[in-house]
This record gives C-alpha cells, structure tokens and sequence, in this order.
C-alpha cells in the first residue's frame, strides 16, 4: 500500500523521539562516566593532602615524639624541616615518574605513584618515638616523607594532565580545579577528625597517642583507594598517540623548555605558598603565635577548606570563559597590596572572628588563583612530556616556596617580633606568579605570532 504523507507523521514522531532519548541517555552515560573518572583520579590527591595536613596540624606533637630539642621553637624547625625535605624530593620524582607517566600511560603511573606514597603513609604512622628506638625514629620518619616528596612530584601533574585530557572542550579550568578541590576535601576530613579527638581526648592522651589516630585512619583508607584507582581507563588523548618518548628525548625535551618549567615553576609559587600558609600552618600558627584555642584553629582550617572547595572550581570557570591571564594577573596584584595589612589587623588583636576573615580571603586568593593556574601550566607544556613538565615545574614551586612556608614562617615571626611577617613571603611569592604570568603569555603571543 502507499504511504500517505499523514501516515508518516507518527512514524517520524516515534522515530524522533527514539533518537532523543537515545542521545539523553547517552549524554548521561558520558556525564556519569567523565564523573567516575574524576573521583577516581583524585583519590590519590586525596590521602597525599590529608597525611601531608596531618603532619603540620600535629607538628607540635610530632615534634616532642621524635625531635625532642631543648626549646619548642628548635623541635618545631626540626619537624618542619623534615616536612619541607619531602619538597626537596617532587622535582626528582617529577622527572623520575614524570616520564614514566608520560611513557607507559597516565593509568599504570598513577597506580606507582599512589602505591610509593602508601609506603610513606604507613612508615610515618606505625614507627615508635624516640624514647623507644632512639635517634631510628627521625631517621625512619624522615624516610617516610622523601617517600611521600618523591611520588608526590608526580601525582598532582599525571592527575592534572589526565583531567586536562578528558575535558570537554572549552571547560579545561573547570576539570582541572578538581584536582586542588579533592585536596580540600582532605583538609576538611582531616580537620574535622581532629576536632573531635581534641572534644574527646585529654591533652595529655593526644599528645602520647591519640595525635596517631587520624595517620592509622589514612592507612586504613588506602586499600579502598587502591581499587577505585585500578578501575581508572586510559584517556583517550594519550591512546592516540603513537610515540612514546624514551628518557633521553625526556630530559633533552627538559633542556630546551627551561625557561618554561623556571616560569612555569614561578607561576605555581602564589599557589604553593598561600595553600600550605592557610592550611598546614594555620593550626601551628593560630595556638603558638596568636595563642588561641586549638579548637579555633581546628574550626578555621575546616571552613578554609570549604572555602577552597568552593572557589576553585570558580575560578576554573571563570578561566575558561574571560581567560587564564587576567585571573592569574588580578589575584597576583589583590595579593601584593593586601597580605600584609589583612595579617597586621589579624595580629594587632588576635581573635577566631579575624582569623577566619583572614584565611577566607586568602583562600579567595588561593581558590580562584589556582583554578586558573592549572589549567594554564597544562597548556604551556610540551604535549609529548605534558606531566613531567607539568610536574616539574610544580615541584620547583613546592620545593622552593610552598614546602618551606610553614619553616620560614616561624622563621620570620622569630626574628622579626612580628606577627603579620609570615605575609612578606606570600606578597613575594605573589610578586613571583605576576611575574611569571606576564612572561608565559608574552612568550605564547609571540610564538602564536611567528606561526602566522
């Protein structure tokens, strides 16, 4: 029989309405699917944050456990001298791993990586002090966190690289700030378990024991990583590829973009200083130079953490839709001209309300600084070694200025008399990144220029 143009009307109809949801339900798979990934890759982001915060909340502690020194203020530079040493190990776990990552495939190198930090993880938290094993435990301590430097150098840049390959198009800033946001979710948990030890312990039990509970929760956590980690699939970007490079083309690839990693590196400062300034050393700085309670400071690092989780992803989007170079360069200025007198009124009469306000500006700061800057160090690298580059620059970042801001904050406040100095160094490391930024996109316009 022949078909009348009425009869078709329902078949089109039905026909049409099959392939919309065929295309709704494919589009959710892809949304859940790009979801998985990134809860998967971040995992790894999550446990080296959350052990690295552990280590400077209970730096005090840890300090009387295995540096025992004649003052307070020597125990502290000796522990926070051994944090800053696992820095000291990113920029060779950066090429070491770097091109590993780079050779055999973002999935297997970030199953090495995470497996090396586990290593570190355990050792800190299991060794015994040193009134039972003497001077072995700074020893083995220390040990544990070169192990935690030395895969660390890597784990931010395959995790930044693999987001950055799995992004959709246009939203680069927005997926690449998850992996800043899932370390914030490590602070937040972290500080939240010791807000409730603090409320459920006595002094005198925290600092014998109780400060272990939190690192034995990390070791406890980390199988479950493990298998949400194994689960990860190769990108897509990286399957495309049909050359690998070999260690020789790695490191002569390093030699001719030194400029780049040196500003690459110089750019990652601003974020690397202000994060462990408004984390790591808040607790430290809050009960020892503002003298307030520890539980304010417990309750400061946790809204910062929440503050960073939200602004991050902020700034991430904003990058994407106005450009990396005006956020990188307007922080960087908003840096420079108000770290020192938002530290000066905090000091001139410390209190919870202003040390909140302080550190929820600074994580503005960081937040929407860093959801740019990722994205932007992704995009500067040489594609074939993307993560060793990436990784490398960060870990000079980190080793240089980040590591340390805990040390050369104590350091500062020591010699100065000065409450608000440990903002000399964020304004510097500000100085740093605008620096950076003006020269990185100058090079990208010129390069772009000589193309044409």
């Amino acid at each position: 029989q022949r078909l009348t143009v009425r009869s078709l009307i329902p078949i089109t109809i039905v026909s049409t309405t099959v392939a919309m949801m065929k295309t709704t339900t494919t589009t959710t798979r892809a949304k859940g699917s790009k979801l998985g990934a990134i809860l998967r890759v971040t995992s790894g982001n999550f446990l080296e944050q959350f052990d690295f915060f552990l280590f400077g909340f209970y730096a005090t502690y840890i300090s009387r456990t295995f540096f025992p020194a004649t003052s307070e203020f020597a125990s502290l530079m000796m522990t926070f001298a051994v944090f800053g040493s696992g820095f000291l190990m990113r920029p060779l776990g950066a090429i070491v791993l770097g091109s590993y990552i780079d050779k055999v495939g973002r999935r297997k190198g970030l199953i090495v990586t995470l497996s090396i930090m586990a290593a570190g993880t355990v050792l800190i938290a299991l060794v015994p002090g040193y009134a039972s094993i003497g001077i072995a435990a700074p020893i083995l301590v220390l040990l544990g966190r070169l192990l935690q430097g030395f895969s660390a150098g890597a784990e931010m840049g395959g995790v930044s690289v693999y987001l950055a390959e799995i992004a959709t198009p246009g939203r680069t800033g927005f997926y690449t700030s998850w992996q800043s946001a899932s370390q914030q979710v490590a602070i937040v948990v972290a500080a939240a378990l010791g807000y409730t030890i603090n409320a459920t312990l006595q002094a005198a039990e925290i600092a014998d024991w109780g400060w272990r509970i939190p690192f034995f929760i990390g070791c406890v956590i980390i199988p479950f990583i493990f298998i949400i980690r194994r689960s990860l699939e190769e990108t897509e970007a990286f399957t495309a590829r049909h050359h690998r490079p070999t260690t020789r083309e790695v490191f002569r690839s390093m030699r001719d973009n030194w400029r780049t990693v040196l500003a690459g590196g110089l750019l990652a400062s601003m974020t690397t200083t202000t994060f462990y300034l408004i984390t790591v050393y808040t607790p430290t700085f809050g009960r020892t130079v503002l003298n307030l309670s520890t539980t304010d400071s417990l309750v400061v690092t946790l809204l910062v953490g929440i503050s960073n989780f939200f602004w991050l992803p902020v700034g991430g989007a904003l990058s994407d839709r106005i450009g990396r170079r005006p956020l990188l360069l307007a922080i960087s200025l908003l840096c420079i001209f108000t770290a020192y007198p938002a530290m000066h009124w905090l000091a001139q009469a410390a209190s919870f309300e202003r040390l909140l306000a302080v550190l929820l500006y600074f994580s503005f700061f960081f937040g929407i600084y860093n959801g740019a800057m990722v994205a932007a160090l992704t995009e500067v690298m040489p594609q074939n070694v993307r993560v060793v580059g990436f990784s490398l620059a960060f870990s000079l970042a980190t080793a240089v200025f980040g590591g340390f801001t805990p040390a050369i904050s104590t350091l500062l406040v020591q010699a100065t008399g000065d409450k608000a100095s440990p903002a000399y160094w964020l304004m510097f490391a500000a100085v740093c990144g605008f620096t950076a930024t003006t020269i990185l996109y100058r090079r990208q316009r010129s390069l772009a220029v000589s193309v044409v």
